[in-house]
């Protein structure tokens, strides 16, 4: 179950860069993800909940904007798979299986991204523009992650 949870916080980095490390970081600041004791424990403290709920809100914002790259490219490809396998390995510090976190993590973001990169074209497409396929697309990365961060509590 811990891999299944890893390797969907995986696809919200996928959909979101930012947004599954800032619903980490509350959910280890808010008790749900038990990571005192671990390498993870820094993911509860106040500071990382502002910083990461910063990048996520200048993302959400970023993303918006008629000039956003693909995230194909690959610096967003790349970011968006470091962001799943880190957050894949703090869900599994939680059980101690922090490498099977991040391999659950980092394939969730390729599934993420690739997926969520055809989802939102096709939305677009449907709805006529881009910017109502991406606050579907931010709406449903938000509330998955919180779901998935709840599940692991």
């Amino acid at each position: 179950m811990l891999y299944i949870l890893a390797l969907l916080i995986g696809v919200v980095a996928g959909l979101r860069t930012m947004t599954a490390p800032a619903v980490v970081a509350w959910g280890a600041w808010l008790g749900w993800l038990p990571v005192a004791g671990t390498w993870a424990a820094f993911m509860g403290h106040w500071v990382a909940v502002g910083i990461f709920t910063v990048l996520a809100i200048v993302e959400l914002v970023a993303d918006q904007l008629p000039s956003t790259p693909s995230r194909k490219v690959p610096q967003q490809f790349g970011a968006r798979i470091v962001s799943g396998a880190f957050t894949g390995a703090v869900i599994g510090a939680t059980a101690g299986a922090t490498i099977g976190g991040l391999i659950a993590g980092a394939i969730g973001a390729v599934i993420g991204t690739l997926g969520g990169a055809e989802l939102r074209k096709r939305l677009a497409i449907t709805l006529g523009k881009d910017l109502p396929a991406a606050l579907i697309e931010d709406a449903v990365a938000i509330t998955g992650g919180l779901l998935i961060v709840a599940a692991v509590a």
